[in-house]
This record gives C-alpha cells, structure tokens and sequence, in this order.
C-alpha cells in the first residue's frame, strides 16, 4: 500500500466540511485525514458520522499536538489563519491554510518570517491557479509574445449575496470577525490571479463602499484603480450586490488583446484573443494616417481543459511532502493579493492614492479603530452553503 499523508483539517464549518466530501469521493487518494478540530461541537459530530476512524479536538492546539497528523489544512474565520499556522509550524507539521493568508499584511509577515525557519511546508488554497483559463493566460502574458501589458480590467460582479447569506454567522462581515466584505471573502482568489497573471501594482486608488447594498457595516461595493511599475494602468471592480453579474477579464498587450469571461448564457469560460498585426505603440508613432487602425483578428485561445480546484492543490500539497513534488502556490506569495486588499481599504479610508509598498502600522491602526468604534449589531440565522462548484 502506498505512503499516504496524514492529514488533520481544523475548522469544520462549509468548506473544512466541502473538503471532507471531496475527500469521502475519493478525489485525494494520496491523503489519510486523521483528525478533526471545531470549537462547535454539532459541527464535530456531523464530522464524526462521516470519519468514524478520525479523532476528533474542541480546540486546534490539541489537534497539533496530537501527534495524529503529519500536516494540517486550516479553515477557520480569516483572523485565525495565521496563528493557527505559526504554532503548526512550530510544532513541526506542514501547513495548508484556505484563504486569506491572514486579515492585514503584519500578521501574515509574522508567519512568513516563522515559516522561512522552519523545515516543514507552508502553503496556502489558491485553487484557482489551477484553472486551464488563468494558467493560458498566465502563460501567454509571461511569454512576451505579445508585447507588455498596457491596461488590464476585471469585473468580477457575479458574487450575489442575499442578507441571509451575511446573517448566516456571527462573524460574517464585521471587522472584528472576519475583518472586510467582498475583497477580502469573496474576491482572494481574483486578487491573487490579477496579480499572478499581470504583477504586483506601485500605487492603488479605491473606492470601498460600506453596507452599501446589504445591512452590514463592511465593504459589499468595491472599484480599485492601479497603476504599474511601466506605466500601465488597471481597474478591478467588485459586488455582492448586482444580479446578474459579470465576470469578464480583458488584458491589453502591445500586440494583442486577451478576453476571458464568464458567458452568462452557457455558464462557460471563453478564452479568446485580438491578435494584431504589428505593435500599438509603433504603429501610434509611425501611421502616416489619423484615423488608421492596426489590422488583425480574432482568434479562440485553446487550453489543456484541466481545472482541478481544491482537490487538485490539496493532492499537489501531498505528492509535495511524500516526494518534494511542486506545490501549486509557494506560501510567500498568498500576501500579495493581501497586500492589493489592505491598500484598496487603506486608501478608501484615507481617501487618497496609497503607494506600494504602503505603511502597514497605519493600516493596522485604523483596522482596529474600525473594531473599535463599531456599532454594528449582527443578526444571526442559521448556516448556508458556501458553493464549491464555482470556477472562481
């Protein structure tokens, strides 16, 4: 029988659960989940009716200290993500944390620096990466074939939530339980893929609406403008509030533009690509006419169709401990969509352009005043379902 890795998931609410059955389906064949950590003890005796053989904690520490597991996978609310890994680290286990790495950037620095000491691995869900869609254009942009980018904009609009959804538990967008809204729960994933496929921003211009569609008090209405180290320029825009709503990417290269989108017909990712003949900036400086344009076509951009999502990075992050196999995101990089979210709210707030890198002391600062003075007084129905299926 092969070697499998023994895996101990701590936080068993909708995705530590949606995890469990995918593992139940047999989608992870290299893991052995071992054991299971929920401070809500009907959380832990749903989990115990489908792992009867795993043993089960009330708190994390005592998971970690088990010695049951070899690693661990974190899905508990943002805050704890980060110290969580820090003592799993230090206890000598490999670490899979879902997302976000962590609320604001010095707590996530704090792990970093832990987990540049310690042996074992730290890592963190960035299931979207494995996407065939964002690969390509990852791919295609890295490549150079088509010149520098230029512009790039995403809305992503199609995050709809109804007040049920934000009333489903106590610390659903407040800033002391899950410490922002939409770009901070809903949007990582497209955050960490902008910067992935395009770089990281120098300087941010946000506008963050607070409870602007929904009864909350944080950001349900988000337009982030950037600017990048060559010149380029780009614009994400975000909602919990429009329906229906878009998911379209466009990146604008010297020599092409790139489309991808959700179509809202079909409920299909279309890759697509306006090859021109030549580059934009010269035909700009050279065209002896004024009105001229330069000629090309469009083209459909073909991908390997795999899209293996969370099962895909959870098996990479076993083939990783077993064999030293590659991980599908290294743990260092899970701040810098962190980093694109605390400069979008700390230049909302300030209201201001804030450069890259920022001051995260100020940051941190008005986070805390944020928890501080809130007034907010959260209803509280029962659970929902968070949707695994999505393909963003």
């Amino acid at each position: 029988m092969n070697k499998k890795m023994r895996l101990g998931i701590i936080g068993v609410g909708n995705m530590g659960t949606a995890h469990i059955e995918n593992y139940l389906s047999g989608k992870m064949p290299e893991i052995l989940i071992t054991c299971v950590a929920d401070t809500d003890e009907k959380r832990l005796d749903s989990a115990r009716k489908k792992l009867p053989d795993a043993a089960f904690f009330s708190d994390s520490s005592s998971l970690i200290k088990s010695g049951l597991c070899e690693a661990v996978l974190i899905a508990t609310p943002h805050y704890s993500h980060p110290p969580i890994a820090i003592e799993a680290l230090e206890s000598g286990l490999h670490v899979m944390s879902e997302k976000p790495a962590g609320v604001y950037t010095k707590q996530v620095r704090e792990l970093l620096a832990v987990a540049a000491k310690s042996d074992k691995t730290y890592t963190l869900m960035l299931n979207q990466r494995t996407n065939c869609v964002y690969r390509k254009l990852k791919e295609l942009v890295a490549s150079g074939k088509y010149g520098e980018i230029r512009r790039v904009s995403w809305i992503i609009t199609d995050w709809f939530r109804s007040q049920q959804y934000y009333n489903s538990g106590g610390w659903r967008a407040t800033w002391s339980g899950e410490g922002g809204g939409v770009i901070l729960n809903q949007c990582p994933h497209q955050l960490d893929l902008w910067q992935w496929i395009c770089g990281m921003p120098s300087k941010i211009r946000a506008f963050c609406h607070e409870g602007k569609w929904h009864d909350i008090e944080v950001e349900d209405d988000v337009t982030i403008y950037a600017e990048y180290p060559n010149g380029a320029t780009g614009t994400f825009i975000t909602t919990t509030g429009d329906c229906p709503g878009t998911n379209r990417l466009e990146i604008t290269l010297d020599k092409a533009k790139l489309i991808c989108e959700n179509n809202p017909r079909t409920d299909k990712f279309e890759l697509y690509a306006y090859e021109l003949d030549g580059s934009t900036q010269e035909f700009i400086r050279t065209s002896d006419k004024g009105f001229d344009k330069l000629p090309g076509k469009w083209t459909d951009i073909e991908t390997d169709g795999k899209n293996e999502q969370h099962p895909g990075v959870l098996n990479a992050f076993a083939g990783h401990v077993l064999r030293g196999e590659p991980l599908v995101a290294q743990g260092e990089e899970g701040i810098n969509g962190l980093i694109i979210s605390n400069a979008a709210f700390l230049s909302s707030w300030l209201g201001k352009p804030v450069e890259i890198p920022f001051d995260e002391d100020i940051y941190l600062d008005m986070l805390n005043e944020k928890i501080k003075n809130s007034r907010f007084k959260k209803v509280v129905n029962e659970q929902v379902e968070e949707n695994m299926n999505s393909t963003y």
